[in-house]
């Protein structure tokens, strides 16, 4: 599955909208696990640290353009 960032941010919204609402602490407890989980692989995935196909694969390649250089 591939996710956008907009759509980690909605599930992030749910998730703490979800932790907020809920009156069983266990269940708060699974949201905020969930919630750590996709925090870190956001992180992850931002820092390059990912393997293609993963959460940010949109099929652009992100180089730094080393052209400058050439006369």
């Amino acid at each position: 599955m591939s996710l956008n960032s907009q759509d980690i941010t909605v599930v992030e919204q749910a998730l703490n909208h979800a932790i907020e609402l809920e009156t069983d602490e266990r269940q708060a407890r699974l949201y905020r696990e969930v919630l750590q989980k996709l925090h870190l692989s956001s992180l992850q995935a931002v820092s390059g640290m990912m393997e293609p196909g993963t959460m940010f694969d949109d099929g652009f390649r992100y180089d730094y353009d080393d052209s400058s250089d050439l006369k």
